[in-house]
Formats: C-alpha cells, structure tokens, sequence
C-alpha cells in the first residue's frame, strides 16, 4: 500500500468519524424536539380541560377600548 492511499484512507476514517458524531447530535436534538412538543401537547390539554366548565359565550366578546 503506498503513502498516498494510506493517508487517504485515514483522511476517509476520520471525517467518517465527525460524520457519524454529528448525526449522534442532530438525533439528539430531535429527540429534545420532540419531548418539548409532548410538553406542549400535554400543557395545552390540561389548559382545555380547566375550561371545560365555561359557560358557552364567555371569551367570545371582548370590550378593549379605552
């Protein structure tokens, strides 16, 4: 095996590893994506669930003049 192919082949093998390190960080920060999204989800329901007793109309008009 020459220098030349040697090298290469290392230059191959290290940026491989880089690739790999960053596709391990961008499923991370999906996974953190998506359990903020749940967070939201489940926030948002419990919020509609303490409206669920409103009177039907209330919120519809509102008066902000000044």
């Amino acid at each position: 095996m020459d220098p030349t192919s040697l090298v290469t082949a290392l230059a191959a093998a290290q940026m491989s590893g880089a690739q790999m390190a960053l596709a391990a960080r961008m499923l991370r920060m999906n996974a953190d994506a998506a359990e903020s999204i749940v967070k939201v989800i489940e926030a948002a329901q419990q919020n509609i669930a303490s409206l669920a007793n409103v009177a039907a109309g209330v919120g519809r008009n509102l008066n902000i003049t000044v």
